[in-house]
């Protein structure tokens, strides 16, 4: 009996290989594109966006290449309600989320994974550049073997059941290798750009975003130093970010950068470069993927914001869910908000939200 595959397509050639790749084994594929916002709530040209018509098209048209039964599933409500809200509510109150996290957690591994039941699929198929790996019983979440490409870090949520029942099979190949991919099986989307920006902030601009779904300009208010002296006004809490350098215009003798957004006073924190440094890190209702904590302390290696280099760190699980990791050297822009992930080599054990 043949096992049957959902797979969910953007239009972009990761996803149309990893289509690809599913049907190369033998298994019943059927394609799905998630829309997941109408272009006019959040105020962008219907052609700058991953939920465009012409990405739609483009998936449809892979389906059809590969033989596949294709669809497309509205999930427009629950995108504005768990994605767009907490992160228009998340910049609001001074925090930096991550939404593409939110988005694996809440639709990816969620909402798809309900449609592929009632699609009677034994698969959820996506192009994440990760690997996952069963021994001992047990399923693992691993790094892409593309460094340059791997996406581990935004998956850090999924938990057994999740890893039992998805595939990646981009993971254990690099991006050179999955357009040749495409381009030999002639696929039309081969040498499409990939998709850079969050897909509904397609510019980059957060502030628009975010003032258009409010219906609200952002108030002004302090610059004040780590001292408390006032150094200015500030243009609204949502157009700064921990670790901030360019944009502020407060001279000063060295660069002035962010180092503090306290959403109470609406006051933007700056300091100098040596005041972003910090070791310590609080994380709350951390997710393990094995399903429960380690007894004791470790040591391991801890990434704090997508694009970067993990580094080592002594992580400390409490009985609360929560978990307090110490970095061996101080690390720059830790940032209420963004996610701290934990890795064992190339092996994922959790991750979750900083607060402090």
């Amino acid at each position: 009996m043949n096992h049957r595959a959902l797979v969910a397509m953007s239009g972009g050639v990761d996803s149309s290989v990893a289509a690809l790749l599913t049907k190369n084994m033998g298994m019943a594929c059927v394609g799905c594109t998630m829309k997941l916002y109408e272009n006019e709530s959040i105020g962008v040209s219907s052609s700058h966006t991953c939920c465009s018509l012409d990405d739609i098209e483009d998936a449809r048209n892979v389906a059809l290449h590969l033989g596949m039964p294709y669809h497309v599933f509205n999930f427009c409500d629950d995108f504005c309600e768990k994605i767009i809200h907490k992160f228009v509510e998340c910049y609001v109150h001074g925090l930096t989320p991550n939404p593409c996290i939110d988005c694996n957690r809440y639709m990816k591994f969620r909402k798809l994974f309900r449609r592929a039941r009632a699609l009677e699929c034994d698969y959820v198929v996506t192009g994440h550049y990760a690997r996952i790996e069963k021994q001992n019983g047990m399923y693992y979440l691993k790094k892409g073997l593309d460094e340059r490409k791997d996406q581990s870090y935004v998956l850090y949520d999924m938990d057994q059941e999740q890893l039992a029942h998805t595939l990646f099979p981009l993971g254990e190949y690099h991006k050179d290798d999955v357009r040749k991919m495409a381009e030999k099986c002639g696929l039309s989307n081969a040498r499409k750009a990939d998709s850079q920006d969050i897909c509904f902030v397609p510019d980059g601009d957060y502030a628009k975003v975010i003032e258009k779904y409010t219906g609200k300009q952002a108030t002004p208010g302090l610059f004040r130093d780590m001292d408390g002296n006032v150094l200015g006004l500030h243009r609204g809490l949502i157009h700064y970010t921990i670790g901030q350098r360019h944009g502020l215009g407060i001279p000063g003798h060295e660069p002035w950068y962010v180092c503090r957004l306290e959403s109470d006073e609406n006051v933007v924190v700056l300091g100098k470069k040596q005041d972003l440094l910090k070791r310590d890190v609080f994380v709350r209702e951390f997710h393990w993927i094995a399903g429960a904590p380690p007894e004791n302390s470790i040591h391991a290696c801890v990434k704090i914001r997508y694009r970067q280099q993990e580094k080592p760190a002594v992580v400390t699980p409490s009985k609360d869910g929560s978990v307090h990791i110490l970095f061996d050297e101080p690390q720059a822009a830790i940032t209420p908000g963004q996610s701290a992930v934990i890795y064992d080599h190339d092996r994922i054990l959790g991750g979750g939200e900083i607060v402090l």
